[in-house]
């Protein structure tokens, strides 16, 4: 039995659906899809994925910002969409709506285990910001609490989506002009050295690609960013032990142009075996 799941930050659904979302879904091998920064409302949502999908999603309280979603095939019959859970416990939702979202996949690897998939959407930071920055990790401490809690329960867990932390130098191209920057900062990335140390989360992407720069899954819209490959690599699958071990393939679904991106993100997209 296998699972494929890709996860994007859309960078606006509807916009994305205008500029070419519809043809990489129907193309896609995903059985799972999770989004961010959907900035639509729930009502919107599934009509703007298509039909052949299961969707839940959680809007932000704030108009045009945030969301996140998860569309399953409707073809999947081990999802079970009720087990579908908005928010992370203990944080205020003004400051953390529309960032995170679970959904229970019943079995679907046939070895009697749930699979919880995350859909997050991680605050960006901005250090002349210092609220944004003391949000960026609150969130990260109930997010660490979060994880241990699933991953204690023996269930499969993935965290996908746009976590907003280049992990290493590896993961961003210009790593020795942005050693101050949000997103590269030590303090956060010391955050993804303890889940992949100590807490049992594995970064497959990483581990399937292995060692060297990128592939970068960011690219800012200013400049010749995307032309010349100067990324960040800052959406990530991050999956308990047993679950990454199944990691088959992982590859970033990039435009061949700038001027075919539907969002300023990539699709990363993993089969499970």
């Amino acid at each position: 039995m296998s699972l494929t799941i890709a996860t994007v930050n859309v960078n606006g659904l509807r916009a994305a659906a205008r500029k070419g979302m519809p043809e990489w879904i129907a193309e896609t091998p995903a059985d799972v899809i999770t989004l961010q920064e959907v900035r639509a409302p729930d009502e919107l949502v599934a009509d703007l994925v298509g039909e052949g999908w299961s969707v839940a999603s959680v809007a932000s309280q704030l108009k045009g910002r945030a969301g996140v979603a998860i569309a399953v095939r409707s073809a999947r019959e081990d999802v079970d969409l009720e087990g579908v859970r908005r928010g992370l416990p203990g944080l205020a939702e003004d400051a953390h709506t529309g960032r995170w979202l679970e959904v229970d996949l019943a079995d679907p690897f046939g070895d009697g285990r749930t699979l919880t998939v995350i859909s997050c959407y991680m605050h960006s930071g901005n250090t002349e910001k210092p609220q944004t920055m003391i949000d960026k990790y609150a969130f990260l401490d109930v997010m660490m609490e979060r994880l241990e809690e699933l991953r204690a329960d023996g269930r499969h867990v993935v965290l996908t989506g746009d976590i907003n932390i280049a992990h290493t130098e590896w993961d961003i191209k210009n790593w020795k002009g942005n050693k101050k920057s949000a997103g590269f900062l030590p303090e956060e990335r010391a955050y993804l050295d303890r889940l992949t140390t100590e807490r049992g989360f594995v970064d497959v992407h990483r581990t399937v690609h292995g060692d060297g720069p990128g592939p970068y899954t960011w690219w800012s819209q200013r400049g010749k960013a995307f032309d010349n490959d100067s990324g960040w690599r800052i959406d990530y699958q991050l999956a308990t032990e047993d679950l990454a071990a199944r990691a088959a393939t992982a590859q970033v679904d990039s435009a061949p142009s700038y001027d075919t991106r539907w969002s300023d993100h990539a699709p990363l997209v993993i089969s499970y075996t």
